[in-house]
């Protein structure tokens, strides 16, 4: 059942434009998996052998810490609809900040989302398709928007002082995409 990739093709590319969230597992050397859930138009593929997701300040910034120990990231698309699939992107990642070279093309890539601290850009090892044959169908209703009115309650000079509380990360908001590059 399951099929592995050496790209991303045309029909995985178009089934993961299709999904509302995904989740992104990381594991350091020594210590406990890291898995979260992700949604609000933050994934882009690039291209046939890389992807990127924008990070949105939460709660902590492990992702962060094991990509800057090991650079091990894999992300899973799960399909709640009709069709049952699995797919799990394996891939090697950096962590983009906005100080950063690159900064300013990955981020225009996606919406300004308040909030936004950093990309994650990965190199594809491979992927992976599996039958989810096992996974319930459910109905996608609308995004949660409570974290980015967090963020834009906050602020981002209070978005700063969070994340040097919370997860020493830096962080910006991406700018508004000019008409025309949409």
């Amino acid at each position: 059942m399951a099929k592995f990739y050496a790209t991303l093709t045309p029909a995985l590319q178009a089934f993961i434009a299709e999904q509302q969230m995904f989740f992104v597992a990381t594991a350091p050397h020594h210590g406990r998996v890291n898995l979260s859930p992700k949604g609000a138009d933050t994934f882009r593929c690039l291209g046939d052998r890389a992807f990127a997701y924008l990070d949105l300040t939460g709660s902590g910034n492990e992702t962060a810490a094991h990509v800057h120990e090991n650079g091990r990231l894999t992300v899973m698309f799960c399909s709640f609809g009709p069709e049952p699939t699995i797919l799990r992107l394996y891939g090697q990642a950096k962590v983009q900040r906005p100080q950063d070279p690159g900064w300013a093309d990955l981020c225009s890539l996606f919406p300004p989302l308040p909030g936004a601290r950093q990309i994650f850009r990965a190199d594809l090892l491979e992927a992976q398709t599996s039958c989810g044959y096992g996974v319930p169908h459910y109905e996608w209703v609308a995004p949660r928007l409570r974290l980015q009115e967090w963020a834009e309650r906050k602020g981002e000079a209070g978005l700063t002082a969070y994340r040097q509380q919370k997860t020493s990360g830096a962080s910006t908001v991406c700018p508004p995409i000019p008409k025309g590059n949409a």
